[in-house]
């Protein structure tokens, strides 16, 4: 009796060992992640994507099969993220991808996400024409989503900041519109024009500059012609030499909007503190608890490597956990399954609660914005770090500006 009790007992220790063995041996599920690793915006989607995918494989990973990110570097180019799509794809044999900060890149590989019926989120690219493919021609492109705002929401966030910042707060009455001539600013810039006089600031002008421009001087100088009370931006690709020009040229007015790279914490370095004073929008920021997992995520990033997470790294974070939550409740891989269960979505990440809106919505497999979901900040660099100013609730400091800086008297 007892040496029967004995080999059960071994046999059955046998055989939780050999299942432990199974989990720990069985097939990766891949994801693949490309985007810019040599660009401000662009080396933060990896690196958080990885972290994301360390802590889900602690817990066991997706109905135990552990997630392996694998990562290509686009090199800022679209041609070369199309052939990591492919390689993703058809050889690498990956689940899901999550790809890159620039439209231009994500409007490239949306056509191939249909052909391969492959899974993609972007974390960081903003065109409206992301979304509206896929409400355009759902069918084919139902496997998209959009991880981040399209341009008009981030827009209507600006300029609904400015009410209160620029508007009541300083008095100004007039802006220019500075943005970088892209695919995402040119629905960006057709809101501006609607929402900031809606706002209180009218429009005297409105400036397209091409990415590749290094000498901002030009520009500049008719912007303080026009004696304006505020600058009004859309920057992405750029961003380091407009702002260090801006301080290095003492320009009188605030500069106020969406910049990029200004979310990373390695721009105040970047521009040698020329960026203080400089406002900018981001959805979630590292001195703000948008949600239980903001705060805890930003100093995790920080601790591993070295500086707190610019704007995509978020995204990108709560992008793998999506997608793990997906494949659980589709039952695994199959790429029509995991759309559905993607599009039932209600997850609460770094960035606040996501839902994606549905086919039928001009934004469809966009995130929903407002009041429970994505709502948005605007955030100040001052002496070095970034400080929260908008909205009151959740603000953690107010405005201050360089001594250079003119304000509405």
């Amino acid at each position: 009796m007892r040496l029967t009790q004995t080999v059960g007992a071994a046999g059955a220790a046998l055989a939780l060992a050999l299942t432990a063995h199974a989990a720990q041996a069985a097939d990766p599920i891949k994801i693949g992640v490309i985007a810019e690793e040599s660009a401000i915006s662009g080396v933060g989607i990896p690196n958080a994507a990885k972290m994301a995918a360390e802590e889900i494989n602690k817990q066991g990973g997706v109905n135990g099969r552990p997630i392996e990110i694998v990562a290509y570097d686009d090199h800022s180019s679209a041609s070369d993220a199309v052939r990591a799509f492919q390689r993703a794809a058809q050889q690498d044999k990956v689940s899901a991808v999550i790809a890159s900060y620039i439209s231009e890149v994500v409007l490239a590989l949306e056509p191939w996400a249909g052909r391969l019926h492959m899974p993609m989120i972007t974390p960081g690219a903003a065109s409206n024409e992301i979304t509206k493919r896929v409400h355009d021609d759902y069918d084919h492109m139902k496997y998209v989503f959009h991880g981040y705002l399209a341009s008009t929401q981030i827009a209507d966030v600006v300029c609904n900041a400015a009410k209160q910042l620029m508007v009541d707060d300083l008095k100004m009455k007039t802006s220019v519109i500075m943005s970088e001539d892209a695919a995402w600013t040119i629905p960006l810039d057709a809101e501006y024009e609607k929402c900031l006089p809606a706002a209180g600031l009218k429009v005297v002008d409105h400036i397209r500059l091409s990415p590749d421009t290094t000498d901002f001087t030009p520009i500049y100088n008719k912007i303080e012609g026009e004696k304006p009370d505020v600058i009004v931006t859309g920057i992405s690709h750029v961003g380091v030499q407009p702002t260090v020009q801006w301080q290095q040229q003492q320009v009188p007015m605030p500069m106020y909007g969406v910049s990029s790279q200004a979310t990373n914490a390695t721009f105040w370095k970047d521009t040698n503190g020329a960026t203080d004073g400089v406002i900018f929008n981001v959805v979630a920021a590292p001195d703000v608890a948008v949600t239980p997992k903001t705060i805890p995520f930003a100093k995790a990033y920080a601790a591993k490597y070295g500086a707190a997470p610019g704007y995509a790294a978020y995204q990108a974070y709560d992008d793998v956990f999506m997608w793990a939550d997906a494949i659980k409740r589709a039952g695994g891989t199959d790429p029509d399954k995991m759309v559905a269960a993607m599009e039932k979505t209600d997850y609460v990440g770094t960035i606040g609660r996501i839902e994606f809106l549905p086919k039928d919505n001009q934004f469809a497999h966009g995130m929903r914005i407002g009041d429970g979901y994505i709502t948005g900040l605007m955030a100040q660099w001052q002496n070095g770090k970034q400080v929260t100013i908008w909205p009151a609730k959740v603000a953690t400091g107010k405005m201050k500006f360089p001594a250079f800086t003119k304000l509405p008297q």
